[in-house]
């Protein structure tokens, strides 16, 4: 009888029995999956998001707009994909062995691109007036915030432009939170040199794109704890293990 509720509630994307911790604790089973589709929807739109709002893009795209901006014969989705292989390989020299996993993290990266080129071709419909930009800029943090904080529980391979921060703390021991705004801070200092050496003028970087490279760090480390507190995730491949 209860190998047969442990089946079921296993299937569910959140199931609605607690599950007892160690420390006394009760959290909800929620499903990895669903924890992943979540960021792939709410990140492809908040990224375009916070480029609409005249705030500057996140820092996670700022690389590849540069590139779209520079080199606009391809879109900034594909460019993202092209950025996120360069990250994957990265991690892998840095790790000095080749890691399956992470070619998974293509597919879901080819997805977000792809939803990216979707949310740009419809998003100038939306109204611009500065209180709505306003508006759309403390949207997108929050979504971006609140997807990663997702991605880094899910348990299955995510976006590379989230799994790079998230491998290189645990490869260099180096807390999550300053390993993310080292990261961020170095995207918007090579945006900024490719806009300016290209472009002759800074594009794409703006108030919100440094408050959210100095902060982001620290909000999604919040969320997460708020998480935590409140969610066991578990996913295919971590209830395997």
């Amino acid at each position: 009888m209860s190998g047969n509720t442990k089946e079921e509630t296993e299937q569910q994307f959140v199931s609605e029995a607690p599950v007892e911790e160690e420390n006394g604790k009760k959290r909800t089973v929620f499903r990895g999956e669903l924890a992943l589709f979540i960021t792939v929807m709410i990140n492809s739109f908040g990224v375009v998001l916070m480029l609409y709002s005249g705030a500057g893009i996140s820092a996670i795209s700022s690389v590849p707009f540069a590139f779209s901006e520079v080199a606009p014969v391809i879109s900034l989705g594909t460019w993202t994909y092209i950025f996120q292989a360069a990250l994957i390989l990265s991690l892998m020299i840095m790790r000095k062995k080749f890691v399956p996993a992470y070619l998974f993290s293509f597919v879901v990266g080819f997805a977000f691109s792809e939803l990216l080129d979707l949310h740009e071709a419809w998003i100038d419909i939306l109204p611009k007036s500065l209180g709505f930009c306003v508006l759309y800029f403390v949207i997108s943090y929050l979504l971006l915030c609140i997807g990663i904080a997702f991605s880094n529980r899910c348990g299955l391979p995510i976006i590379p432009t989230d799994l790079f921060p998230r491998e290189l703390s645990q490869i260099t021991g180096v807390r999550y939170s300053r390993v993310k705004i080292g990261y961020d801070v170095i995207c918007l200092c090579v945006t900024a040199v490719l806009t300016v050496c290209f472009l002759g003028h800074l594009d794409g970087l703006g108030i919100g794109t440094v408050l959210a490279a100095f902060t982001m760090g620290k909000v999604i480390g919040m969320i997460g704890n708020w998480m935590d507190q409140r969610f066991q995730f578990v996913s295919v491949l971590t209830a395997k293990s």
